[in-house]
């Protein structure tokens, strides 16, 4: 695999799954509160919306940029957690 298809979080990811991830961490009305698209706030469905994004490019361009932001922020939360784990192991390793 190459470094930038590793770099690039949008790699091997479709357009359906990206939106199916973040109505599920979002919600639609919440999405549609982020990102005005009518599809998202008036009757949202999966269908209807990957038709609206497919067909319009900067909609699709804001979606995606929201996935990315959301698997960023998802990454450091894990990073965090692992962090506060290894902590507390050390910790724990040092008081025995």
């Amino acid at each position: 695999m190459s470094e930038q298809q590793q770099n690039d979080p949008l790699h091997g990811v479709t357009l359906e799954m990206i939106l199916n991830q973040l109505v599920q961490q979002h919600g639609w009305e919440k999405m549609g509160q982020i990102i005005k698209i009518r599809c998202f706030a008036n009757d949202p469905s999966i269908k209807s919306s990957l038709q609206f994004l497919r067909k319009t490019p900067w909609a699709r361009t804001k979606v995606e940029e929201l996935y990315v932001k959301y698997k960023r922020n998802e990454l450091k939360k894990r990073e965090r957690a692992s962090k506060q784990q290894d902590l507390k192991r050390t910790d724990r390793e040092e008081q025995e």
